[in-house]
């Protein structure tokens, strides 16, 4: 039997920690191979020694033969077996190829994506952040989704984080900014001259620019100290932006991830979520 197979047949009895181990290989499987137990435990907010335990209880040596195996299982296009997994259909759900389709797309782009971006500049980005009194976040039109999502699970580690979504306005905040504040402007073809504005008067007040664009050549990235890049191309118009979300997602996690490694910070964020549980709950 696959493990995730094994997983998923041993999920309804698992405890609640397992559970969310559980969902969390199934739902990213294929997206393992980047995660630590260490890495995996924080984003989860558990223990390490609890993915460590969960491994075992599987039958696995440890974290690092679960996920050799899960590997493998992908690499042979495991998703059933014969043990007790259905069998495919004759006449597959056209659902189910345009699924596969999509996600192989995506995690095409996410690796092209992490490949462009090299783990120093991941950890110089962090520690910008990590080190700033203040991070201003602006993104226009679509890219303002992406940046509002940001600036919020910033504010929830308790990093202050204004977020932005007027240019007009934002050379008012600007002339706050000290020198150890960063800018981070989202702008998928970094073409919009406002942005490129803003982030030279950004410049001039001494504060670190970080960008998110496209892995392309853009005005935008003229004016960045640092860069995010994404890779994400298609020939289908409506197939392109999501290859786009999904990659840049996986680069915003990945450096959420790094901060949420900070104990203080993992602490605010529990500190914060309990917080909220109240009101979303009313």
């Amino acid at each position: 039997m696959s493990p995730l197979l094994k997983i998923r047949s041993e999920r309804d009895h698992m405890s609640a920690i397992e559970r969310r181990i559980a969902d969390f290989l199934l739902d990213n499987a294929h997206l393992l191979r980047d995660y630590s137990s260490q890495q995996l435990a924080s984003a989860l907010g558990i223990s390490q020694s609890s993915v460590v335990k969960f491994s075992q209880k599987l039958g696995f040596k440890g974290y690092p033969d679960l996920k050799y195996s899960v590997g493998e299982s992908l690499a042979r296009g495991d998703g059933n077996d014969d043990n007790g997994a259905p069998a495919a259909s004759e006449s597959p759900h056209p659902h189910a190829a345009l699924a596969e389709s999509l996600w192989r797309a995506k995690a095409e782009a996410e690796e092209e994506t992490r490949l462009i971006n090299p783990p120093e500049k991941i950890d110089a980005i962090a520690d910008a952040i990590r080190g700033a009194q203040k991070v201003f976040v602006i993104g226009l039109g679509m890219d303002g989704i992406q940046a509002r999502a940001f600036a919020m699970k910033l504010s929830l580690l308790g990093i202050l984080a204004v977020h932005h979504f007027d240019p007009v306005l934002m050379p008012a905040a600007v002339s706050t900014t000290a020198g150890d504040d960063v800018l981070l402007v989202f702008s998928e073809h970094g073409r919009q001259s406002s942005l490129c504005q803003v982030a030279r008067l950004f410049h001039e007040r001494h504060g670190k620019v970080v960008t998110v664009t496209r892995h392309t050549a853009n005005p935008l990235r003229a004016h960045a100290d640092l860069s995010l890049l994404v890779s994400a191309h298609d020939e289908r118009a409506h197939i392109e932006p999501l290859l786009y979300q999904a990659a840049l997602q996986q680069l915003l996690d990945l450096i959420f991830q790094l901060l949420c490694e900070d104990e203080g910070r993992l602490q605010q964020l529990s500190i914060n979520l309990e917080l909220m549980h109240p009101m979303l709950d009313t």
